[in-house]
């Protein structure tokens, strides 16, 4: 997948064009700007998933689909219901530095496999950052394509995902079983 425009905050003002779908896993929430997808939320309540994003980009400008959105839409369904697929379109991601070298360092990580916060800390050079790592997991507005899905406790066990721990559960069973 290709990275757009890597901006720290979100743009004082920005249209983006969002479109909403079903999948096995709830709701799902896609938004796009000119230079890619700035987000994917997952969910049950549509008015919810809004309202995230509204909160998350306060200044943008929110307007229905459009036929290459409802595409897109439609693809990045496709991989929540088979995770090991890739989606191949522009994101535009929003978020400190560290945010992003956590967000690129998750997207390394192969389908099947995990890491855990500790992993990822090293990955990117700070060692001492898993509490961190957690929190900008925490932050990542892109599910499944910025896959924090598949990070897990020092111990190996799941802990917390921000659209919860029973969608994690799910995309990594998905991903365990080949297709």
């Amino acid at each position: 997948m290709r990275h757009a425009a890597n901006t720290k905050n979100p743009p004082d003002a920005t249209t983006m064009r969002v479109a909403m779908r079903h999948s096995s896993l709830g709701r799902v929430l896609v938004a796009q700007t000119a230079h890619g997808i700035s987000a994917i939320l997952l969910g049950d309540d549509p008015a919810v998933l809004r309202l995230d994003l509204q909160n998350r980009f306060p200044s943008a400008t929110l307007q229905e689909s459009d036929a290459a959105l409802d595409l897109l839409a439609t693809q990045v369904v496709q991989m929540i219901e088979s995770p090991a697929r890739e989606l191949d379109a522009p994101l535009d991601m929003h978020g400190t530095g560290f945010q992003r070298d956590v967000w690129c360092a998750l997207r390394d990580i192969p389908a099947g496999s995990t890491a855990t916060y500790t992993d990822i800390a090293n990955r990117i050079g700070r060692p001492k950052s898993a509490r961190a790592v957690a929190q900008a997991c925490a932050a990542n507005p892109l599910a499944v394509v910025v896959p924090c899905h598949r990070v897990l406790r020092r111990d190996g066990q799941l802990s917390g995902y921000r659209w919860g721990v029973e969608r994690k559960r799910e995309l990594l069973a998905r991903e365990a079983t080949p297709p």
